[in-house]
């Protein structure tokens, strides 16, 4: 077995090495073995294969994280670009071209050389515990995510998606505002999926359920339909990506107002990142938030919030701030989560 340096993931409790392959066909998870999948939500597709997949713990990183200074993140939209994009989306609203469009930001910062993604992995692990945390690490590509949320999970024919929309330091923060926009993208999530479902089996078992997570709660809903004969990974992705969550309704308004406004590409974050046992026909996909990436010498990750007519600048603003807190501090070295 090779070093976890010569490519690795751990996702789903499970340790992948020994990589075998590299692809961007999204068919090849309809094939044989396990996948971890990273997509961008620009599009850009990888799916690693690895021979070597057990159960197992994060490995120990040989040398602790050592990140960048809480002071040297800086943000692709400040304070009040992101408010006027804010307002720009509203009077969109009004105007009837959109119904909700999510606004991201990127923070970046400098990252000293050998910064180990294991190690910025393990930080997360113990100080921000999430369902669907993991890493991923190949050649020219790393990703660690700390992701609250399934995109896509697949059991057989079975498929399962579960937006969050609405988030707040506790549920009292919850307004209806975010019951709206859950339900918005609920709908959303439906008709995506409906596009490759066989008829009739698009159900909502879950809407608007209270989760909480480290320092924030979110409401949550989950979407499940039973895929189409002849329906596979390419037409499951066509039909659903990037994650209605992430982008707005309708979606193709949405897409286009985000590229308008953020001037930096997403990458990784709002993606997917996560894995597909083609042989056992199971998967499990999150969407990529609360996601780092990493390259040579430098750390991105995004934070943002879904802008309604009943959206205020100042608190969306707020509430990318707050996402973004607990996991810039354990990425930052010296800063306190």
């Amino acid at each position: 077995m090779g070093s976890v340096y010569d490519g690795f993931a751990r996702l789903g409790h499970m340790l992948a090495t020994g990589l075998r392959d590299v692809t961007s066909d999204l068919a090849a998870l309809d094939g044989e073995g396990w996948w971890a999948v990273v997509v961008d939500y620009e599009g850009k597709v990888t799916c690693a294969r690895f021979d070597q997949v057990r159960p197992a713990p994060l490995p120990r990183p040989a040398t602790p994280w050592h990140g960048p200074k809480p002071d040297e993140w800086r943000s692709s939209l400040d304070r009040d670009a992101y408010e006027r994009g804010v307002r720009t989306i509203r009077a969109l609203i009004e105007r009837g071209e959109v119904y909700q469009a999510n606004l991201c930001r990127i923070l970046t910062a400098p990252l000293p050389p050998g910064a180990d993604p294991l190690a910025l992995a393990a930080r997360l692990a113990e100080g921000n515990p999430a369902p669907y945390g993991g890493v991923v690490r190949l050649p020219g590509l790393s990703v660690v995510t700390a992701s609250p949320e399934l995109y896509l999970a697949r059991d057989g024919d079975v498929v399962e998606s579960r937006p969050i929309k609405g988030t707040g330091v506790t549920a009292a923060d919850l307004l209806p505002k975010d019951h709206a926009e859950n339900v918005m993208i609920v709908d959303l999530v439906r008709n995506d999926l409906g596009q490759v479902a066989a008829v009739g089996s698009v159900e909502v078992p879950e809407l608007c359920v209270v989760e909480e997570h480290p320092g924030l709660v979110h409401l949550v809903s989950t979407v499940r339909a039973r895929l189409a004969p002849g329906a596979g990974w390419p037409e499951l992705f066509a039909a659903t990506f990037p994650p209605g969550s992430v982008t707005g309704a309708p979606k193709s308004s949405a897409l286009r107002i985000i590229n308008e406004l953020e001037p930096a590409p997403r990458g990784p974050y709002c993606g997917t990142v996560g894995w597909v046992d083609a042989d056992r026909r199971t998967a499990a996909l999150a969407v990529g938030i609360r996601t780092f990436q990493i390259s040579a010498g430098e750390i991105r990750f995004g934070t943002g919030a879904g802008i309604t007519w009943g959206s205020d600048p100042r608190r969306e603003w707020l509430e990318t701030e707050l996402k973004a807190a607990r996991l810039i501090a354990l990425a930052s070295t010296g800063g306190n989560a």
